[in-house]
């Protein structure tokens, strides 16, 4: 519960800095002078920002009762606001330093896990819960504003132009909000309208439609700053050959995932929640097809839109995909349930990814055409082959029976990409053959 309520005060301290500070900061990465300004700029809007929201939090500490109970709890998990702000990771992100961020992150979650086993006995050890949480997720903000002397100048850099900051920050931020809003309306929709079992059923389907959008999307953080540095040079073939392997390998790992997931929902939701979950297998399959849609349209906002500074044209894509989940969720929930929910937020993500693709119809006609369509189709067929040959396996448990069919079906999908020459599997073949290589 604390770090839920910290959550939304660390949103509005942060405003939408996390995600312009990489775009703005990758633009100028090559002119110390531009970066240190900007870092310091975008530095004391969020410590500004943490000042108000501060107050506002610990307002709300001393006029609600309920919080107020739980003060103390709630004063160590608020550490994460002014971490967050200090920690400056969109900083690190935007110079492309993943192997530092790798490292700290890492080195954080060890300390946590040991720190939790150490201290954390029983229920009686909530204070130290939220100290060790705080410690493990935002820790290394300390280490990060440490080492920020050595990426940037920290002396003030005036005149300070804060204004040039703040129409995008905002734009950010809103654009935060709503999907935050629209992510969770489907859920509380149909609490509303339905009941928590529905509820249940509900989120049993979105848990591994969750991990896969995870895996596929964490490709555009990596991306925007590189992606923001070559729109800023005016390197237009660079920028748009990384946005064509964007698309290529999100359409190579969402697709398989789609197909493998649909056909085997029961055995996944009868192994991850058990078998009084079965009403969730419909909602999965409904879902499956987002992981494609969000895949798609997290290239052409984060990936494309953003860099080119058209981050507005998200942000309007995103309230009209929550227009339209509110209004089919309204629709279709009294009568399907969380079948109902599902298909309101399937169709929301095909409207949000055809209304990007819309923005950039005349970009896309380019990057299409670059695709290796051939090749992603013969991966489907034998991979869907596989799948119909599998169709009456069955083994002593869910466990064997989803590790032997997923085994045979991505390995199958792998195998006819090798066997195609598929551009991207080639390129990490051809790095894993150098690495190994042993010098001479």
């Amino acid at each position: 519960m604390g770090t839920s309520l910290i959550s939304y005060f660390t949103m509005v301290a942060m405003l939408g800095v996390p995600s312009y500070g990489i775009r703005a900061c990758a633009q100028v990465r090559d002119n110390k002078e531009k970066l240190s300004k900007t870092v310091q700029e975008l530095l004391i809007i969020n410590l500004i920002m943490a000042l108000i929201s501060y107050t506002a939090f610990f307002l709300l500490l001393w006029f609600v009762p309920t919080f107020r109970e739980e003060s103390t709890l709630y004063t160590i998990c608020s550490a994460a606001i002014l971490l967050n702000v200090i920690g400056v990771n969109w900083v690190y992100q935007a110079l492309e330093e993943y192997s530092y961020i790798t490292f700290v992150s890492v080195l954080f979650k060890a300390l946590g896990l040991a720190l939790m086993f150490l201290l954390v006995r029983n229920s009686g050890d909530v204070l130290w819960y939220g100290l060790v949480t705080v410690i493990s997720s935002f820790g290394s903000a300390v280490f990060n504003f440490i080492r920020l002397r050595k990426l940037v100048n920290l002396h003030p850099c005036r005149p300070w132009n804060f204004r040039r900051h703040l129409y995008p920050i905002f734009t950010f931020f809103f654009m935060s909000v709503a999907t935050t809003v629209y992510t969770n309306l489907d859920t509380v929709m149909l609490g509303v309208i339905k009941d928590n079992e529905v509820v249940g059923y509900y989120n049993a389907a979105i848990k591994i439609k969750t991990i896969l959008v995870t895996l596929v999307t964490s490709l555009g953080t990596v991306l925007l700053p590189r992606l923001s540095y070559y729109y800023e040079q005016g390197k237009e073939k660079e920028f748009l050959s990384l946005v064509s392997k964007a698309f290529s390998f999100v359409l190579l790992f969402s697709i398989p995932c789609c197909i493998y997931f649909s056909v085997y929902a029961r055995p996944v939701v009868e192994f991850l929640s058990g078998p009084g979950y079965l009403p969730a297998v419909a909602p999965m399959i409904i879902l499956m097809p987002t992981i494609v849609f969000i895949g798609l349209s997290n290239i052409t906002g984060i990936q494309v839109l953003v860099p080119t500074g058209k981050e507005i044209l998200v942000l309007r894509s995103v309230i009209f995909g929550a227009v339209v989940d509110f209004l089919l969720n309204l629709l279709l929930i009294p009568s399907l349930g969380a079948s109902g929910a599902a298909i309101g937020t399937l169709c929301a993500e095909f409207a949000v990814t055809l209304l990007q693709f819309w923005y950039l119809r005349k970009l896309l006609t380019s990057i299409i055409q670059t695709i290796e369509f051939k090749e992603l189709i013969l991966m489907i067929f034998a991979g869907s082959l596989v799948l119909w040959g599998l169709r009456g396996l069955q083994l002593s448990s869910l466990f064997w029976q989803l590790a032997v069919s997923a085994l045979l079906f991505f390995g199958t999908c792998v195998l006819t990409l090798l066997i195609c020459r598929e551009s991207i599997v080639m390129s990490v073949v051809n790095k894993l053959l150098k690495t190994c290589e042993k010098p001479r």
